[in-house]
């Protein structure tokens, strides 16, 4: 699992927290086809996440890159 704001900014689409709270509550994320404005949602394995051109789906590979990280 890993919350959406540490996405965007492990991705790089967000430099700071702060930038990916505004791009998440602005309503620019979508998660799996709908507006997601909780930059704390917890996406799981299968989730797809759009955001500034970006898609990404969450897969095993990501997910354990975020724990390796924690």
């Amino acid at each position: 699992m890993i919350r959406l704001d540490q996405l965007l900014k492990l991705r790089g689409i967000a430099d700071t927290g702060g930038q990916a709270k505004v791009l998440v509550q602005s309503g620019r994320v979508q998660v799996n086809g709908a507006v997601e404005t909780r930059r704390g949602r917890k996406l799981v394995l299968g989730d797809t996440v759009l955001a500034e051109g970006q898609s990404i789906v969450i897969d095993e590979a990501l997910l354990a890159r975020t724990e390796s990280n924690e």
